[in-house]
């Protein structure tokens, strides 16, 4: 540490775009997180082509930054063959990690391409120290925790992990446990877990007590929490906001970027300045998430929009060519604007480009000026006006220089007294070699890492360091000048002979392996008409089948429960009360536990061969790759992921190693979350979809149900599982989720 001042703790920024990778590099960001169009977490943004993509890799690099790039999305069957393909794209271009969320990817990337580094994405939810153990052992380097870890929380799982640790640090928040809401995909198939989320946490909701946004936190910022983070040895701070533009970028890179520069004695007279920079650009109001008790007790106001940025007006009127308002602050040809529906729904975005101010064409409207803006999108009369940003840099010029992808040249290197050698580790016949008379050292002899840090200097437009191996004789010194030299010869006579295309993988040969192996992968067989056992969590109703296997907490329990269940969420605090509920069952002669978060596949460990384990919503297995991979974990049997459309769940079946199950009739919670929610009860959206709020004291979280029970028929093959916590048999008002329709 120099100057108070932790120089190795990462800035992370987003980037939906090329443009806004450039803003956060030009702002300070150590590294930045982005995602090509398909099976990335912002489907709905701009993204980037793989063009791109390898240029951003190649720029940042060159400037000692790192892209991590986001593969994070849930996978149906029918995907896998289009994903490897990506994934094989991806390994080719480079970056410094994936960042995953399906245990189908972490199984292709080990596999087919063990030198990718993989970062587990918050989507995987990890909250406790039981699934980073998990984590390092799925071969991942990197955790982002779920958000709604608390501060002291994360001081516990800190002391007892080497796992780098990534959180957030600003920008906006979801409500429910990462990975597990299905509150958009029941509203319309559009999946949070597959990048494709409506938001309708943000909606207006009523209530017999009144109406509200009842679900729509305020943002993240901690800026107070830096030093703790620092103390606590974070490896990275991360900013959200791949749907934002440059401008925020710029804002939120700008001010953490001082911050973290600042010395701690410093620290508390430069947070003002840090506000003001954030200030500029449009976000709801701040707050410290779930990091504090005190802070999630207060993160929904249910009377505020959950619109982002600075309201500037109402709509007054529309027409077919713009709509016109009274505007409250100033708007300037350029700026980014959204009308809001009252209702919470998402209105529509633009960028102001002719307006009329008074009747009269304008570039600027003052508070108080009457204004029509110019566009032809459908807006909501009495929506409201949201500034969302200013003018943007232009970036064209920059994008339009960036360098093209160099290709990287793995070596092995060989280091001895009389002799110096360089090979080309795809090509091992291409060596150069020179012969040497070194003395040995008096006090520092020539290590490894020297001569490979060295190398990384290529000192080309086409070629890169890749890999560098390096073998040392040791006691030997060696010049600076002299390696320096030997660098610049070996290069020069690699650059003579080659050329990229002799060196250049381009995934063919993991393609060939993989679809090999896919194509033989068969599903167990079954018989048509068998009837399967029926799994139930059982609340009085009693199940159709008597032969069904009843479940039940692991704190609920009783003699008539032959499986409990763990809970999807366990506090770092409360993972000793659990072990112990464990024993007690394991004690009792229960044999069958049903996971629900990958971090009961550790706290099972120890009666590994005395049990069976069955991965269970809302843990997500999606693919036969992520059936293999939950197979590797100790699981002889998984429920299919909920989410799943009729021919995502046969086509899983098909090739599915392990007996699946398949989530016929209960109320599934759509959303799950550590927040104070303002309302309990029956409640009802604009459209007039209904649910029920229900909050757990024993857990401290709330759940919201549909209030229409998930009812489908059965598929041959599956397992029936049955939930009857807050489901009858006897229901007549219906839905079949995603059964019926394409889950896109």
């Amino acid at each position: 540490m120099e100057n108070n001042v932790v120089k190795n703790i990462e800035l992370l920024a987003p980037a939906g775009t090329p443009s806004a990778a450039l803003a956060a590099l030009e702002a300070g960001a150590d590294a930045i997180y982005a995602g090509l169009s398909r099976f990335n977490a912002r489907e709905r943004g701009e993204n980037f082509t793989p063009e791109a993509m390898g240029k951003i890799i190649e720029h940042f690099h060159r400037h000692g930054k790192k892209v991590y790039v986001t593969f994070n999305t849930l996978l149906k069957e029918q995907e896998l063959p289009a994903a490897f393909e990506q994934l094989a794209l991806l390994n080719s271009l480079g970056p410094d990690a994936l960042l995953v969320q399906d245990l189908g990817v972490i199984r292709m990337a080990k596999k087919y391409f063990p030198g990718l580094t993989l970062h587990a994405s918050t989507q995987m939810g990890f909250h406790n120290s039981a699934g980073l153990a998990v984590a390092e052992k799925l071969g991942v380097t990197r955790v982002v925790l779920e958000r709604q870890v608390t501060m002291e929380e994360l001081a516990a799982i800190k002391s007892k992990t080497s796992l780098e640790l990534e959180v957030f640090i600003h920008g906006a928040l979801c409500c429910s446990l990462s990975g597990a809401c299905y509150f958009s995909s029941y509203l319309g198939g559009y999946s949070g877990n597959r990048g494709k989320c409506k938001q309708p946490c943000r909606r207006r909701y009523f209530s017999s007590g009144g109406n509200g946004f009842f679900f729509s936190p305020q943002d993240l910022c901690a800026i107070e929490l830096i030093p703790e983070l620092r103390r606590l040895g974070v490896a990275s701070l991360k900013i959200e906001g791949r749907l934002r533009q440059t401008d925020y970028v710029t804002a939120a890179v700008s001010a953490y970027r001082m911050l973290l520069d600042t010395p701690d004695e410093k620290f508390a007279s430069a947070i003002p300045e840090a506000r003001r920079i954030l200030s500029g650009v449009g976000g709801r109001r701040w707050s410290h998430g779930f990091y504090t008790q005190s802070s999630a007790k207060s993160l929904i106001r249910p009377d505020a929009l959950g619109s982002a940025g600075k309201l500037c007006g109402a709509v007054e009127a529309v027409s077919e060519n713009g709509f016109g308002f009274t505007a409250s602050s100033r708007l300037f040809i350029g700026d980014r604007i959204r009308i809001q529906p009252d209702n919470g729904d998402e209105g529509p975005a633009l960028t102001l480009t002719k307006f009329f101010v008074e009747n009269m064409p304008a570039t600027r409207v003052l508070p108080g000026q009457r204004v029509f803006v110019c566009c032809d999108k459908a807006v909501p009369l009495r929506g409201q006006v949201f500034k969302l940003g200013g003018n943007l840099a232009d970036y064209s010029k920059l994008l339009a220089a960036l360098p093209e992808k160099r290709t990287p040249l793995d070596l092995v290197i060989e280091l001895k007294a009389d002799c110096f050698k360089a090979a080309a580790k795809v090509l091992p016949g291409v060596v150069w070699e020179k012969k040497l008379e070194l003395a040995p050292a008096k006090s520092r002899a020539a290590s490894a890492e020297q001569i490979a840090d060295e190398f990384k200097a290529a000192d080309s437009d086409i070629w890169c360091a890749g890999k560098i191996d390096v073998k040392v004789e040791p006691g030997l010194f060696l010049p600076a000048s002299e390696l320096k030299q030997l660098r610049r010869e070996a290069w020069d006579f690699f650059k003579n002979e080659l050329v990229p295309e002799m060196v250049a993988d381009n995934g063919s040969t993991e393609l060939e392996a993989f679809r090999k192996e896919y194509q033989q992968l068969a599903g167990l067989e079954f018989a048509e008409n068998r009837i399967e056992t029926a799994a139930l969590r059982h609340r009085g109703e009693e199940p159709a089948n008597r032969k069904a296997v009843r479940s039940a907490g692991v704190f609920e329990f009783d003699s008539t429960s032959r499986e409990v269940i763990l809970p999807e969420f366990m506090p770092e605090g409360k993972l000793n009360v659990l072990e112990k509920a464990i024993q007690r069952a394991v004690d009792s002669g229960i044999r069958k536990f049903r996971v629900t978060s990958l971090y009961g596949v550790k706290m099972l460990e120890k009666y590994s061969g005395k049990i069976e384990i069955t991965f269970s919503v809302p843990l997500p297995v999606a693919n036969s790759q992520a059936v293999l991979m939950a197979k590797q974990l100790g699981a002889v049997k998984a429920l299919a992921h909920i989410e799943l459309d009729r021919e995502s769940l046969v086509g899983l079946r098909n090739k599915s190693v392990l007996e699946l199950e398949l989530y016929r009739l209960g109320r599934p919670a759509l959303l799950v979350t550590r927040a104070a929610i303002p309302v309990e009860g029956d409640i009802r959206d604009a459209r007039n979809n209904a649910f029920t709020v229900r909050f757990d004291s024993k857990s401290n979280l709330t759940r919201i149900y549909p209030k229409k029970i998930h009812s489908i028929p059965r598929l041959p093959g599956f397992h029936d599982f049955f939930d009857l916590t807050m489901a009858h048999w006897r229901a007549e008002d219906t839905d079949s989720f995603n059964f019926d329709r394409e889950l896109p």
